[in-house]
């Protein structure tokens, strides 16, 4: 049976330019009910993925997502927020795109088709046998992102991927395939709408959950967050008082900027 990409197929709404914009809205809607429901179907295909990316941390291991265009952008997206959500160090989660940091804001011609690139892009941070490598890609076929992968394997890397495809050429590259097929989108091949949606969902997942099993989250608080702005020393402070029973915000405030960081306060104060 050939490979067809859900994806690319028409949408299954029409004159699109003749709706109001209620109708529009409505229908856009309609669609991204359908993301949920799909990445529930697959969650255990998502715990496996995450496990492996927890067993190589947990022996100093990375995480890499990789991708081009939306998908690479989502992927660098997950990846910057790791360290201010979690604490943890830049390096430890990493987003590459093909095409570099310029295609992050404008499109790259033809960044995504060298089969190659995307390996050399992985050298560039000494890729090894502790880290795991995910590719996104919505269609499952872009050639930068299954030749990372396919070099990975290669060098006995473990690989994952997140695509919006059934049996799709990327997935054929990955240890721990992940395919949310979402059927076709509102606007036809508009990846970043359906696609773009799940595969956000699939990677706040996967980090989410792999920094909880690291033991960054206690109970359901940020506890190791950076303190970057107001609004986070704000909740911070209400996090420490809470946890040590005190009244005083200004004492709180006082003792989370002395430590830097809510868990260390709150193991100061409880002495």
């Amino acid at each position: 049976m050939s490979f067809v990409r859900t994806t690319e197929q028409p949408s299954q709404y029409h004159h699109l330019e003749k709706m109001s914009i209620l109708e529009i809205l409505d229908g856009m809607n309609r669609e991204d009910r359908l993301v949920p429901e799909a990445i529930a179907k697959i969650l255990p295909r998502i715990e496996k993925l995450v496990a492996a990316i927890v067993d190589k941390m947990l022996m100093g291991g990375r995480l890499f997502y990789i991708g081009a265009g939306t998908s690479g952008r989502l992927g660098i997206v997950d990846a910057s927020e790791c360290p201010p959500t979690f604490g943890v160090p830049q390096g430890l989660v990493i987003g590459i795109i093909a095409g570099g940091d310029m295609a992050i804001r404008i499109a790259v011609e033809h960044a995504e088709d060298d089969p190659e690139q995307g390996w050399l892009d992985l050298q560039k941070y000494h890729v090894h046998a502790g880290d795991v490598v995910v590719g996104v890609a919505a269609s499952g076929t872009t050639p930068y992102v299954i030749g990372a992968l396919k070099r990975c394997r290669e060098n006995d890397i473990v690989t994952g991927s997140v695509s919006c495809n059934a049996g799709s050429p990327v997935s054929e590259q990955a240890d721990f395939p992940i395919e949310v097929v979402v059927g076709p989108e509102f606007v036809t091949g508009s990846t970043r709408l359906k696609s773009g949606t799940a595969q956000k969902l699939v990677l706040n997942m996967i980090s989410t959950a792999v920094m909880i099993q690291l033991g960054r989250v206690e109970d359901n608080r940020m506890v190791d967050m950076q303190l970057t702005n107001d609004k986070l020393i704000d909740r911070g402070v209400h996090m420490v008082m809470e946890q040590l029973g005190l009244d005083d915000y200004e004492s709180a405030k006082k003792l989370l900027l002395e430590h830097q960081s809510v868990r260390e306060a709150v193991k100061a104060g409880k002495g």
